[in-house]
């Protein structure tokens, strides 16, 4: 288990790691960056909170991308057929707005939230602000129950 945790945190480079994870697979691209910042902190208890405060940071900057993906999508279209396309989950993200974003630390659902965020043209800083705060709640939780539980 030892030399699993050290492969996955790449101990040599630690923080920039979970950077690079969290940022990545906030994105559209399915990871997820849980194991690598628990890796770490099972690695370096010390490096619990700085651990998450990156985390936070790579992932909301990954959901931030994803946001200028959906706004940018949304503006070819509009070029090519100029016609409004409206959905279910649209509508969900045009009634509750960026506090809708709060969820976009879901598996699965979280990403696109962003992504649809941008598509809407919701207002980009409120959106990333609630991001983070999903973010943050969900690193903080999830590695430190890990962490207890692994012991």
């Amino acid at each position: 288990m030892g030399s699993l945790l050290q492969v996955l945190s790449l101990p040599e480079v630690g923080l920039s790691t979970v950077f690079l994870v969290s940022f990545v697979s906030a994105t559209l691209l399915p990871m997820g960056s849980e194991p690598a910042v628990l890796a770490l902190v099972r690695l370096n208890p010390d490096l619990f909170w700085p651990a998450i405060g990156v985390a936070t940071v790579g992932n909301t900057l990954g959901g931030a991308v994803s946001w200028w993906m959906g706004q940018a999508a949304h503006q070819a279209l509009d070029r090519i057929t100029q016609k409004p396309h409206e959905v279910r989950a649209l509508a969900w993200m045009r009634r509750w707005g960026p506090p809708a974003c709060l969820l976009s630390w879901l598996p699965v659902v979280g990403d696109p939230l962003c992504a649809a965020a941008g598509w809407l043209r919701l207002p980009f800083w409120p959106c990333v602000a609630y991001m983070a705060v999903g973010k943050l709640l969900r690193y903080a939780v999830m590695t430190g129950v890990l962490n207890h539980l692994l012991g």
